[in-house]
């Protein structure tokens, strides 16, 4: 069978979409060549934003046309929240946010039937779900880092997330599992893992004795302490001086992505976000004790219902003394369902425009002080590409480096930093 899997949204999505690839490709199934047409698509969907949702119908839709004849499967959070209208867009199979080795099963037996699926319910509320779905951890071909999801689902519901009804509870992968899977993946070779999930934060909480997020981190740095581990998206709630203690004792890359949204207080609180910015702010400076030089990036949400001039200018201050080296920045986008899209004073699309440009350039100039900032360092980088005498990796600080040499793709090596090329650092193996 020749597939195609399109993934959209997050790491976790890029995750479930290298999982299913892994179970086809272990029965023998290939991909699709380039430029040809396929006996089965799979399309893993986003629905975080609004735009996240038009773009998941404009995928179903292109791929609906360009493989007329295949069987067409549609999971992910845009499926999991409006299944009917993906039903109507043309998909033969809809799946929500979980069931992932469900999906592929039924997926192959509907190709090997002749392309005639069976009836099934649409997804029920996701809510529902308790269990973490265990998948094949690893990474897409060719990959030098792996991404290994240990939890699942948020039960934080701020007010302009979708994503507690799309992926349901807090679900987390018990800590031997966590260790078990590090060490498989090392023996296959991977130097770095990227630990992801929805919210990482709340790891362990739905577990038998409540391990922590920190917990799980230590007992896979003991299972392959030769592999670098990068965290994914932290809430700055989980930052404390023991956390980052204990953390600088572990071979963890130095960067970390903290969950900002918003630089003022009362926007936050609107937002029914868990912190101020005064908890946040002291989760930065922990981080810059303990990990001197670290890359620390943030996601914002501009022009969320209520943001006054005033409001949005305190963002912006604030957002420039957490001085970031790489920023996400994002109009708020209205999602049905959500408590923010009922909320009064809802913004126009140029004055989140505008604001959103503001704040890019402000990211913009912090990005370059940032690099600028390491040069004259040391940094060890994964190379991960290598053309004409060039090889290219990311930094411990998970910025691109390039310096000269061969053969060191999939290979750690200390890069001493001389210079820029835009936003690359480039140097010298040492």
């Amino acid at each position: 069978m020749r597939y195609i899997i399109i993934t959209l949204g997050c790491k976790v999505n890029q995750y479930d979409s290298q999982a299913m690839e892994q179970l086809l490709r272990a029965d023998g199934h290939v991909p699709a060549e380039p430029g040809t047409t396929a006996d089965a698509v799979i399309v893993n969907t986003c629905a975080v934003t609004a735009e996240g949702a038009r773009k998941a119908r404009q995928a179903i839709r292109r791929v609906r046309a360009e493989n007329p004849q295949a069987v067409l499967a549609v999971c992910g959070c845009f499926s999991q929240t409006a299944p009917e209208e993906v039903r109507e867009l043309g998909a033969d199979l809809v799946y929500g946010s979980g069931d992932r080795a469900g999906l592929v099963a039924e997926l192959v037996h509907t190709v090997e039937q002749g392309g005639i699926p069976a009836f099934r319910e649409l997804p029920g509320d996701a809510r529902g779900t308790r269990n973490f779905e265990k998948l094949p951890a690893g990474a897409s071909e060719g990959r030098t880092r792996a991404y290994l999801k240990i939890q699942d689902g948020c039960d934080n519901y701020c007010a302009y997330c979708i994503i507690p009804y799309a992926r349901g509870h807090v679900r987390s992968l018990p800590v031997a599992d966590c260790a078990a899977l590090v060490a498989q993946l090392a023996s296959q070779g991977y130097r770095e893992l990227v630990i992801t999930g929805i919210e990482i934060a709340s790891y362990g909480r739905d577990l038998p004795g409540h391990p922590t997020l920190l917990d799980a981190v230590e007992a896979m740095a003991l299972a392959a302490p030769e592999v670098r581990l990068h965290l994914g998206s932290l809430e700055p709630r989980v930052v404390t001086q023991d956390f980052c203690e204990r953390l600088s004792k572990l071979s963890v890359c130095s960067h970390f992505h903290l969950s900002l949204q918003s630089g003022c207080d009362e926007t936050l609180q609107r937002m029914k976000r868990r912190y101020d910015t005064a908890r946040f702010m002291e989760s930065v400076k922990l981080l810059r004790k303990y990990f001197p030089g670290c890359g620390l990036t943030a996601d914002l949400i501009v022009g969320f219902p209520g943001e006054t001039e005033e409001e949005f200018e305190k963002t912006l201050s604030f957002v420039e003394e957490c001085a970031f080296s790489s920023m996400h920045i994002f109009p708020y986008s209205r999602r049905e369902g959500t408590r923010a899209a009922s909320l009064p004073d809802q913004l126009t699309r140029a004055v989140k425009t505008a604001r959103a440009a503001r704040a890019q350039r402000l990211a913009a100039e912090m990005e370059r002080q940032y690099l600028d900032s390491c040069i004259g360092r040391v940094l060890s980088v994964l190379f991960e590409t290598e053309s004409d005498g060039m090889c290219v990796g990311h930094g411990e600080n998970y910025c691109e480096v390039a310096a000269a040499g061969k053969g060191f793709r999939g290979l750690v090596r200390n890069v001493e930093i001389n210079g820029t090329q835009g936003e690359m650092l480039v140097g010298v193996c040492i």
